[in-house]
């Protein structure tokens, strides 16, 4: 007779946040897969982390502005996205804000005193090149990729899942979350102001979902504070949007349109679609809405 599936649930301290892990499966093979995941994103986690010495993007910030800098594929893939989104999104996504992150301590400075700055220029702050090496426009030009590798490393997890056997199941990082297996997940959507208050809820089944906003502690308020999205052609955060969230096929997808979503607001639906990607968003006087193709959009138009 053949084992009842397992179902089985982890979460480890990753990627600047609680990262869970619950899938089902024959009983050995879901606990490896687990374990395989979560090798998976501590392995996106050494080459991204901003706060990380030696990660790649610590290296890039460092040298990348007077030569090319040789860097993971992995890391190589996500700059490919970030550059090409920026672009889709005539530059409201922008991985080249880390200086105003800085000058807010939301990033460490790593030495840079008080030399690093939004650069000036035109063109791309990043050229990508052959043999997965990359530039930076010049020396004063920070990247941090805080805003699409979490949502990366959701997509690479479940990826990992599947490739081990995993029938079913879902990875959340502090929200970043994709779903997997033929049996939809219930996600409640939190008001990005308070949230004790549920603002909605929603089903997925193979699909993924990312949220942006201020963060409370509970411990001191429920009032969430200042989110830090910020808004490339005011170097400033983003303060029209409170808090948004975005359904996609790829949870890196999903959590770089967060972002836009709270710089754009609603225009940025054409991009949505375009990507085949809804959102809800509140606006910051606690107006909610929603994309065309959002579950039950209707009954959240403005």
């Amino acid at each position: 007779m053949a084992a009842a599936p397992a179902e089985l649930r982890r979460a480890q301290p990753l990627l600047g946040t609680f990262v869970e892990i619950a899938a089902s499966g024959a009983p050995g093979d879901v606990e490896a897969a687990i374990e395989a995941a979560f090798g998976t994103i501590a392995r996106v986690h050494r080459l991204m982390s901003f706060h990380e010495p030696e990660s790649d993007v610590s290296r890039l910030n460092r040298a990348a502005g007077a030569n090319a800098v040789a860097v993971d594929p992995w890391t190589f893939e996500v700059l490919e996205a970030a550059v090409d989104l920026g672009r889709r999104s005539a530059g409201a996504f922008d991985v080249s804000v880390a200086p105003v992150l800085q000058a807010m301590g939301r990033l460490p400075r790593h030495g840079d005193g008080e030399s690093a700055e939004l650069a000036p220029g035109r063109g791309p702050a990043i050229e990508l090149m052959a043999g997965h090496t990359v530039r930076l426009r010049d020396a004063r030009v920070r990247i941090d990729l805080g805003g699409i590798a979490k949502g990366y490393a959701v997509d690479r997890a479940v990826a990992v899942l599947v490739q081990c056997g995993a029938a079913q199941g879902v990875v959340n990082a502090g929200g970043d979350l994709k779903v997997f297996g033929p049996r939809p997940q219930a996600i409640h959507l939190r008001d990005p102001r308070d949230p004790r208050v549920i603002l909605d809820r929603v089903e997925i089944a193979r699909g993924a979902l990312a949220s942006s906003g201020g963060r409370a502690d509970p411990v001191h308020s429920w009032q969430a504070d200042t989110p830090c999205v910020i808004d490339p052609s005011r170097a400033t955060p983003a303060d029209t949007i409170a808090g948004a969230s975005v359904m996609a096929a790829s949870c890196m997808i999903a959590d770089a349109l967060t972002k836009i979503v709270m710089i754009r607001g609603e225009a940025a639906g054409a991009l949505l679609a375009e990507l085949g990607a809804a959102a809800l968003l509140v606006s910051a006087e606690g107006q909610v809405s929603a994309s065309r193709d959002w579950p039950g959009a209707a009954s959240h138009a403005a």
